[in-house]
């Protein structure tokens, strides 16, 4: 479906659901729709069973987290319909406090990703039936895809080999800084390797 088509579709879906479809774009041959948090439900529901549109193929949910913003967080949604032979992603604005609506009664299959999103984002989902952590472990603090999570985490996790179990320490960084010369292709050394003398010598 050309941009034009996306676009002509876009303004449809927004004309047909007012205060639910706030605006649409298209980039990279997708319709994008930005929709109101608390009518997401509303939304897919509309998409899947009108006949003119029969988005019946749920793909995924996830998150984009920008903490620069007071809703840090974009909750997307991408949708395929084989009716129309092209996807739809929704995304929708949440805080780290927003309930946002799951969407499992109208897609079973959003169960895990709601689910991971949470985990990894913290994003609430309201009316979820089993809304607990899916990828990192019992008692994990924080939520590691937040662009503020620190790169080393809060704990280790190794194997104790005298107390024969798994141990969970808080991380120690031994030394604050560590420089190590890997060559790399785009800098290289600053020093003459062996052998690159030869590259100056002119037969």
């Amino acid at each position: 479906m050309d941009d034009v088509r996306l676009d002509n579709l876009g303004q449809t879906i927004v004309a047909a659901l007012p205060g639910a479809a706030l605006a649409h774009g298209v980039a990279f041959g997708q319709l994008a729709l930005t929709v109101e948090t608390s009518k997401i439900v509303d939304v897919v529901r509309f998409l899947r069973d009108d006949p003119g549109y029969r988005f019946v193929s749920f793909i995924d949910v996830t998150a984009v987290d920008y903490p620069g913003r007071e809703r840090r967080f974009d909750v997307v949604y991408h949708l395929m319909s084989p009716t129309l032979n092209t996807r739809i992603r929704l995304k929708a604005e949440a805080s780290e406090t927003t309930q946002v609506p799951s969407i499992i009664s109208v897609f079973p299959g959003a169960d895990w990703f709601e689910r991971e999103a949470y985990d990894l984002y913290g994003v609430i989902f309201v009316g979820h039936p089993d809304m607990r952590r899916l990828l990192t472990d019992y008692g994990f603090d924080g939520h590691p895809l937040r662009k503020d999570f620190p790169l080393s985490g809060f704990v280790e996790v190794r194997y104790d080999d005298q107390e024969k179990r798994v141990v969970y320490e808080p991380v120690r960084l031994n030394q604050e800084f560590r420089k190590f010369d890997f060559l790399s292709p785009w800098e290289g050394a600053d020093y003459t390797i062996p052998g690159d003398e030869k590259a100056d010598v002119k037969p």
